[in-house]
Protein backbone atom coordinates (compact mmCIF):
# COMPACT_ATOMS: atom_id res chain seq x y z
CA UNK A 1 0.00 0.00 0.00
CA UNK A 2 1.67 3.48 -0.82
CA UNK A 3 1.95 6.21 1.53
CA UNK A 4 -0.79 8.45 0.37
CA UNK A 5 -3.13 5.48 1.16
CA UNK A 6 -1.70 4.83 4.55
CA UNK A 7 -2.08 8.90 4.93
CA UNK A 8 -6.14 8.57 3.72
CA UNK A 9 -6.98 6.15 6.43
CA UNK A 10 -5.62 8.13 8.95
CA UNK A 11 -7.51 10.66 11.59
CA UNK A 12 -9.85 13.10 10.33
CA UNK A 13 -7.17 16.34 9.84
CA UNK A 14 -5.22 14.39 7.98
CA UNK A 15 -7.92 13.65 5.85
CA UNK A 16 -8.88 17.37 5.96
CA UNK A 17 -5.21 18.37 5.05
CA UNK A 18 -4.65 15.75 2.00
CA UNK A 19 -8.16 17.22 0.81
CA UNK A 20 -6.47 20.42 0.79
CA UNK A 21 -3.47 19.36 -0.87
CA UNK A 22 -5.63 17.74 -3.95
CA UNK A 23 -7.97 20.41 -4.82
CA UNK A 24 -10.30 18.67 -7.77
CA UNK A 25 -11.28 16.82 -4.85
CA UNK A 26 -14.20 18.06 -2.58
CA UNK A 27 -16.46 17.37 0.12
CA UNK A 28 -20.32 16.97 -0.15
CA UNK A 29 -22.53 18.47 2.73
CA UNK A 30 -23.11 14.96 3.36
CA UNK A 31 -19.53 13.87 3.58
CA UNK A 32 -19.22 12.55 0.20
CA UNK A 33 -15.98 12.96 -1.70
CA UNK A 34 -16.34 14.31 -5.15
CA UNK A 35 -13.10 13.63 -7.37
CA UNK A 36 -14.82 14.58 -10.84
CA UNK A 37 -14.00 18.18 -11.75
CA UNK A 38 -15.28 18.13 -14.90
CA UNK A 39 -19.38 17.96 -15.05
CA UNK A 40 -22.13 19.00 -17.34
CA UNK A 41 -23.46 21.78 -15.50
CA UNK A 42 -22.55 23.28 -12.14
CA UNK A 43 -25.40 24.95 -10.45
CA UNK A 44 -24.33 27.78 -7.93
CA UNK A 45 -26.65 27.90 -5.32
CA UNK A 46 -28.32 25.40 -3.76
CA UNK A 47 -32.18 26.68 -2.45
CA UNK A 48 -35.33 26.29 -3.91
CA UNK A 49 -34.17 27.18 -7.62
CA UNK A 50 -31.13 25.52 -7.35
CA UNK A 51 -32.25 21.97 -5.87
CA UNK A 52 -35.20 22.08 -8.63
CA UNK A 53 -32.83 22.31 -11.48
CA UNK A 54 -30.60 19.49 -9.95
CA UNK A 55 -33.51 17.63 -9.77
CA UNK A 56 -34.45 17.83 -13.87
CA UNK A 57 -31.18 17.40 -14.22
CA UNK A 58 -30.77 14.67 -12.10
CA UNK A 59 -33.37 12.51 -14.05
CA UNK A 60 -31.93 13.15 -17.09
CA UNK A 61 -28.67 11.11 -16.16
CA UNK A 62 -26.84 14.47 -16.22
CA UNK A 63 -23.97 15.12 -13.85
CA UNK A 64 -24.50 18.05 -11.53
CA UNK A 65 -22.04 19.83 -8.95
CA UNK A 66 -24.18 21.73 -6.73
CA UNK A 67 -22.26 24.62 -4.99
CA UNK A 68 -23.90 26.49 -2.01
CA UNK A 69 -22.56 27.82 1.44
CA UNK A 70 -25.75 27.20 3.31
CA UNK A 71 -26.41 30.89 3.79
CA UNK A 72 -29.97 31.32 2.38
CA UNK A 73 -31.59 34.81 2.56
CA UNK A 74 -34.91 33.39 4.00
CA UNK A 75 -32.97 31.91 7.23
CA UNK A 76 -34.78 34.44 9.37
CA UNK A 77 -38.08 33.56 8.28
CA UNK A 78 -39.92 31.06 10.40
CA UNK A 79 -42.78 29.68 8.30
CA UNK A 80 -43.39 29.74 4.20
CA UNK A 81 -46.25 29.76 2.46
CA UNK A 82 -48.14 29.45 -0.80
CA UNK A 83 -46.73 26.65 -2.21
CA UNK A 84 -48.36 23.56 -2.25
CA UNK A 85 -47.95 20.07 -0.19
CA UNK A 86 -45.56 22.47 1.86
CA UNK A 87 -47.43 25.68 3.09
CA UNK A 88 -46.92 26.21 6.68
CA UNK A 89 -43.40 24.15 6.59
CA UNK A 90 -40.05 26.10 8.03
CA UNK A 91 -38.13 26.80 4.71
CA UNK A 92 -35.43 24.53 6.32
CA UNK A 93 -37.76 21.79 6.45
CA UNK A 94 -38.63 22.32 3.04
CA UNK A 95 -34.69 22.67 1.96
CA UNK A 96 -33.73 19.05 3.61
CA UNK A 97 -36.51 17.25 2.04
CA UNK A 98 -35.65 18.75 -1.25
CA UNK A 99 -31.81 17.40 -0.77
CA UNK A 100 -33.33 14.31 0.70
CA UNK A 101 -34.77 14.02 -2.54
CA UNK A 102 -31.91 14.88 -5.02
CA UNK A 103 -29.85 12.87 -3.07
CA UNK A 104 -31.56 9.56 -5.04
CA UNK A 105 -29.84 10.95 -7.78
CA UNK A 106 -26.69 9.34 -7.81
CA UNK A 107 -25.22 12.02 -10.77
CA UNK A 108 -26.12 14.96 -8.87
CA UNK A 109 -23.27 15.79 -6.42
CA UNK A 110 -22.94 18.99 -3.25
CA UNK A 111 -20.58 20.86 -2.68
CA UNK A 112 -20.42 22.78 0.45
CA UNK A 113 -18.56 26.12 -0.17
CA UNK A 114 -18.48 29.50 -1.69
CA UNK A 115 -18.09 30.06 -5.36
CA UNK A 116 -16.03 33.30 -6.04
CA UNK A 117 -14.91 33.66 -9.30
CA UNK A 118 -15.77 32.06 -12.89
CA UNK A 119 -14.25 32.19 -16.18
CA UNK A 120 -14.63 31.00 -19.95
CA UNK A 121 -12.78 27.83 -21.22
CA UNK A 122 -13.05 26.13 -24.54
CA UNK A 123 -15.00 23.39 -23.46
CA UNK A 124 -17.61 25.07 -21.18
CA UNK A 125 -16.54 27.39 -18.06
CA UNK A 126 -13.92 27.26 -14.59
CA UNK A 127 -15.52 28.04 -11.30
CA UNK A 128 -13.49 28.76 -7.98
CA UNK A 129 -14.02 28.51 -4.67
CA UNK A 130 -12.80 30.48 -1.95
CA UNK A 131 -10.89 27.44 -1.12
CA UNK A 132 -9.12 27.48 -4.16
CA UNK A 133 -10.93 24.20 -5.40
CA UNK A 134 -11.69 24.27 -9.33
CA UNK A 135 -14.85 22.62 -10.87
CA UNK A 136 -15.62 22.82 -14.99
CA UNK A 137 -19.19 22.31 -16.86
CA UNK A 138 -20.39 22.62 -20.16
CA UNK A 139 -23.52 24.79 -19.14
CA UNK A 140 -23.93 26.89 -15.71
CA UNK A 141 -27.07 27.97 -13.35
CA UNK A 142 -27.17 30.86 -10.99
CA UNK A 143 -29.08 30.19 -8.67
CA UNK A 144 -27.70 32.41 -6.42
CA UNK A 145 -30.03 34.80 -4.76
CA UNK A 146 -30.00 38.81 -3.78
CA UNK A 147 -29.31 40.05 -0.56
CA UNK A 148 -31.35 42.77 0.78
CA UNK A 149 -30.24 45.74 1.99
CA UNK A 150 -31.42 46.84 5.64
CA UNK A 151 -32.01 50.81 6.03
CA UNK A 152 -30.17 52.60 9.26
CA UNK A 153 -33.70 52.00 11.57
CA UNK A 154 -32.50 50.08 14.94
CA UNK A 155 -34.08 46.81 15.15
CA UNK A 156 -35.34 46.46 11.25
CA UNK A 157 -33.09 43.73 10.45
CA UNK A 158 -33.81 41.46 13.69
CA UNK A 159 -37.52 41.74 12.18
CA UNK A 160 -37.07 40.70 8.45
CA UNK A 161 -38.50 37.80 7.11
CA UNK A 162 -40.58 37.49 10.80
CA UNK A 163 -43.10 40.52 11.39
CA UNK A 164 -41.54 42.92 8.77
CA UNK A 165 -42.22 40.94 5.52
CA UNK A 166 -41.66 41.91 2.11
CA UNK A 167 -44.47 40.22 -0.01
CA UNK A 168 -48.41 40.01 1.08
CA UNK A 169 -48.50 36.26 -0.89
CA UNK A 170 -45.88 34.68 1.34
CA UNK A 171 -47.27 36.39 4.64
CA UNK A 172 -50.59 38.18 4.42
CA UNK A 173 -52.77 35.78 5.20
CA UNK A 174 -51.14 35.08 8.93
CA UNK A 175 -51.45 38.88 9.33
CA UNK A 176 -54.96 39.30 7.91
CA UNK A 177 -57.15 42.14 9.70
CA UNK A 178 -54.22 43.00 12.35
CA UNK A 179 -53.19 46.47 12.61
CA UNK A 180 -50.37 46.67 9.42
CA UNK A 181 -47.84 49.19 8.48
CA UNK A 182 -46.15 50.30 5.04
CA UNK A 183 -42.52 51.26 5.22
CA UNK A 184 -42.11 52.79 1.78
CA UNK A 185 -43.07 55.53 -0.45
CA UNK A 186 -44.59 56.49 -3.96
CA UNK A 187 -45.82 53.81 -6.42
CA UNK A 188 -44.39 51.02 -4.91
CA UNK A 189 -45.73 52.04 -0.93
CA UNK A 190 -49.32 52.38 -3.52
CA UNK A 191 -49.35 49.52 -4.91
CA UNK A 192 -48.32 47.45 -1.30
CA UNK A 193 -51.52 49.01 -0.16
CA UNK A 194 -53.40 47.98 -2.67
CA UNK A 195 -53.12 44.63 -1.94
CA UNK A 196 -52.55 44.81 1.34
CA UNK A 197 -55.93 46.57 1.20
CA UNK A 198 -57.81 43.12 1.17
CA UNK A 199 -56.53 41.61 4.16
CA UNK A 200 -56.64 44.23 6.37
CA UNK A 201 -58.99 47.54 7.05
CA UNK A 202 -56.11 49.35 9.68
CA UNK A 203 -53.58 50.33 7.17
CA UNK A 204 -50.76 53.14 7.24
CA UNK A 205 -48.02 53.48 4.95
CA UNK A 206 -45.05 54.80 6.36
CA UNK A 207 -43.17 56.94 4.04
CA UNK A 208 -40.21 57.73 6.66
CA UNK A 209 -39.61 61.06 4.82
CA UNK A 210 -41.75 63.28 3.12
CA UNK A 211 -44.43 61.62 1.06
CA UNK A 212 -43.99 61.48 -2.41
CA UNK A 213 -47.35 60.35 -4.58
CA UNK A 214 -49.97 61.88 -7.04
CA UNK A 215 -53.03 63.47 -6.55
CA UNK A 216 -54.88 60.73 -8.09
CA UNK A 217 -53.29 58.39 -5.55
CA UNK A 218 -53.76 60.53 -2.68
CA UNK A 219 -57.27 60.72 -3.44
CA UNK A 220 -56.91 57.07 -3.64
CA UNK A 221 -55.36 56.12 -0.66
CA UNK A 222 -57.82 58.64 1.66
CA UNK A 223 -60.80 56.78 0.31
CA UNK A 224 -59.77 53.48 1.39
CA UNK A 225 -58.73 55.03 4.67
CA UNK A 226 -55.15 54.15 4.24
CA UNK A 227 -53.22 57.44 6.69
CA UNK A 228 -49.94 58.50 5.80
CA UNK A 229 -47.36 59.13 8.57
CA UNK A 230 -44.21 61.10 7.09
CA UNK A 231 -42.04 61.36 10.27
CA UNK A 232 -38.56 59.51 10.17
CA UNK A 233 -38.41 56.50 11.79
CA UNK A 234 -36.12 56.01 15.12
CA UNK A 235 -36.40 52.29 16.06
CA UNK A 236 -38.62 48.85 15.22
CA UNK A 237 -39.16 48.12 19.16
CA UNK A 238 -40.09 44.04 18.84
CA UNK A 239 -39.86 41.31 21.56
CA UNK A 240 -37.27 38.43 19.72
CA UNK A 241 -38.14 40.21 16.02
CA UNK A 242 -41.97 40.27 16.85
CA UNK A 243 -43.03 44.28 15.98
CA UNK A 244 -44.73 45.91 18.66
CA UNK A 245 -44.37 49.80 17.85
CA UNK A 246 -42.18 51.96 15.57
CA UNK A 247 -40.40 54.90 17.23
CA UNK A 248 -40.08 58.15 15.17
CA UNK A 249 -37.30 60.62 15.61
CA UNK A 250 -39.95 62.84 17.50
CA UNK A 251 -40.47 61.04 20.19
CA UNK A 252 -43.82 59.56 18.32
CA UNK A 253 -44.43 55.88 19.04
CA UNK A 254 -47.34 53.89 17.04
CA UNK A 255 -48.30 50.51 17.61
CA UNK A 256 -48.47 47.38 14.72
CA UNK A 257 -48.66 44.00 14.60
CA UNK A 258 -47.38 43.62 11.07
CA UNK A 259 -45.60 45.95 8.56
CA UNK A 260 -44.29 45.70 4.97
CA UNK A 261 -40.90 46.78 3.94
CA UNK A 262 -39.32 47.55 0.30
CA UNK A 263 -35.69 47.38 0.68
CA UNK A 264 -32.73 47.53 -1.79
CA UNK A 265 -30.95 44.60 -3.30
CA UNK A 266 -27.81 43.38 -4.49
CA UNK A 267 -27.01 40.33 -6.48
CA UNK A 268 -26.24 37.49 -3.99
CA UNK A 269 -23.10 36.72 -6.70
CA UNK A 270 -21.27 38.99 -9.02
CA UNK A 271 -20.11 36.32 -11.46
CA UNK A 272 -23.05 36.11 -13.74
CA UNK A 273 -22.24 39.81 -14.43
CA UNK A 274 -18.34 39.30 -14.85
CA UNK A 275 -18.81 36.58 -17.06
CA UNK A 276 -20.92 38.86 -19.43
CA UNK A 277 -24.60 38.48 -18.02
CA UNK A 278 -27.08 41.56 -18.63
CA UNK A 279 -28.78 43.03 -15.82
CA UNK A 280 -32.46 44.59 -16.17
CA UNK A 281 -33.35 48.28 -14.88
CA UNK A 282 -33.96 46.84 -11.61
CA UNK A 283 -30.87 44.81 -10.73
CA UNK A 284 -31.93 41.34 -11.73
CA UNK A 285 -30.43 39.00 -14.24
CA UNK A 286 -31.97 39.58 -17.53
CA UNK A 287 -33.55 36.35 -18.69
CA UNK A 288 -33.58 36.32 -22.63
CA UNK A 289 -35.59 33.08 -22.77
CA UNK A 290 -36.42 30.05 -20.97
CA UNK A 291 -34.24 31.08 -18.04
CA UNK A 292 -31.44 31.65 -20.58
CA UNK A 293 -29.22 34.70 -20.15
CA UNK A 294 -27.41 36.67 -23.12
CA UNK A 295 -24.38 34.42 -22.69
CA UNK A 296 -25.18 31.22 -24.37
CA UNK A 297 -24.78 28.42 -21.70
CA UNK A 298 -25.69 30.27 -18.80
CA UNK A 299 -28.98 30.31 -17.24
CA UNK A 300 -30.52 31.83 -14.12
CA UNK A 301 -33.67 30.93 -11.63
CA UNK A 302 -35.00 32.15 -8.54
CA UNK A 303 -34.85 35.35 -6.80
CA UNK A 304 -31.86 36.54 -8.94
CA UNK A 305 -33.81 36.90 -11.88
CA UNK A 306 -37.61 37.61 -10.76
CA UNK A 307 -39.14 40.31 -9.02
CA UNK A 308 -41.45 37.69 -7.89
CA UNK A 309 -39.83 36.35 -4.13
CA UNK A 310 -41.55 33.50 -3.56
CA UNK A 311 -40.73 29.50 -3.36
CA UNK A 312 -43.55 28.02 -5.91
CA UNK A 313 -41.30 30.82 -8.14
CA UNK A 314 -37.99 29.56 -7.40
CA UNK A 315 -38.91 26.07 -7.79
CA UNK A 316 -41.06 26.77 -11.54
CA UNK A 317 -38.31 28.72 -12.75
CA UNK A 318 -35.88 26.11 -11.46
CA UNK A 319 -37.42 23.03 -13.51
CA UNK A 320 -37.63 25.17 -16.41
CA UNK A 321 -33.78 26.11 -16.22
CA UNK A 322 -32.54 22.24 -15.55
CA UNK A 323 -34.84 21.02 -18.58
CA UNK A 324 -33.50 23.77 -21.26
CA UNK A 325 -30.25 23.02 -19.74
CA UNK A 326 -30.70 19.21 -20.53
CA UNK A 327 -32.50 20.11 -23.48
CA UNK A 328 -29.37 21.85 -24.75
CA UNK A 329 -26.84 19.47 -24.29
CA UNK A 330 -29.36 16.59 -25.61
CA UNK A 331 -29.11 18.64 -29.15
CA UNK A 332 -25.60 19.30 -29.24
CA UNK A 333 -24.74 15.15 -28.59
CA UNK A 334 -27.70 13.60 -30.36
Amino acid sequence: MSSRRVFMQQSSWALAALTLSYPLMAFTKYGEMTNNKNVDVIIIGGSYAGLSAAMALGRSLRNVLIIDNGTPCNSQTPHSHNFLTQDGKTPSEITELAKQEIEKYKTVKFYNGLATTGVKTESGFEITTSNGHRFNAQKLIFATGIKDTMPDIKGFSECWGISIVHCPYCHGYEYRHQNTGIIANGQKAFHLASMVNNLSSKVTILTNGKADFTSEQLEKLKSHSIQIVENEILEVEHTHGQLQQLIFKDGTKIPFDVAYGVVPFTQQSDIPVSLGCETTEHGYLKIVAFQKTNVPNIYVCGDNSNMMRSVANAVASGNIAGAVANGELVNEQF
